[in-house]
């Protein structure tokens, strides 16, 4: 903050802006309050009992810099891993008009991300419920599950398509890796977020619900100390 006298003696307000000279941008939130409630994500009951899930990712720190587990290409066979951080950049804020949003957003807003670098959809309309499928339709009787859905989402990613796999350690995580969160640890997904950023070694979160851009691990590990963790390799 820098401040002014005035010519009655008072002190005014000049400018208020961060100092990020040599760091990393400062996290920006509309609320402190993340994603606890899936009630509204656009999500159900599969048609079919899809078994456990892998462990949970580790969070120890890692020993020495980490910053080498988190080195991935930004385009990968099918996959441009700067457009899904380009994506998520721009619409953490302002959702993207083209797309609905939901009640609880994150994972409507990863998938679009996702999207954005080179997912392709799979199925349309009839098999919604199913996990083995993945589409966005106009409304949301035509949308699958797995679009809007942290718990679907994980077993379309991970299980079904294998365009992710689950990382031992949340701090391997490189840029446009997903993280999803268990809050409860009763085994069903709450949220989701993607990583936008990653500096010395700490990778930094963005998502919706509520709209928050370059979280970082670090806060999000201290705020939630009883999450299970995914960190998915995409």
């Amino acid at each position: 903050m820098k401040f002014t006298q005035g010519s009655d003696g008072a002190w005014l307000l000049l400018s208020d802006r961060a100092d990020t000279d040599g760091g990393p941008t400062p996290t920006t939130q509309v609320s402190d309050v993340d994603a606890t409630d899936s009630a509204e994500d656009g999500g159900g009951e599969p048609e079919e009992d899809e078994g456990s899930k892998d462990a949970a990712s580790g969070t120890a720190p890692l020993p020495g810099n980490s910053d080498d587990f988190g080195v991935k290409r930004m385009v990968r066979s099918r996959y441009n891993y700067g457009k899904m951080v380009s994506y998520a950049n721009k619409y953490w804020k302002h959702p993207n008009s083209a797309y609905r949003t939901y009640g609880t957003d994150c994972t409507n807003f990863i998938s679009q991300a996702m999207r954005a670098g080179g997912w392709v959809p799979h199925g349309a309309i009839a098999p919604r419920t199913n996990n083995r499928f993945w589409f966005y339709g106009s409304s949301t009787l035509i949308t699958s599950y797995t679009w809007a859905a942290a718990e679907n989402w994980y077993w379309f990613a991970k299980k079904h398509s294998q365009r992710t796999k689950i990382l031992d350690n949340v701090w391997k995580m490189a840029k446009a890796d997903v993280l999803q969160a268990d809050w409860g640890r009763d085994n069903t997904i709450d949220h989701t977020m993607i990583v936008t950023k990653k500096y010395r070694g700490t990778p930094y979160l963005t998502y919706h619900t509520s709209n928050t851009h370059d979280k970082s691990l670090k806060k999000l590990l201290s705020d939630h100390p009883r999450a299970w963790w995914y960190a998915h390799r995409t």
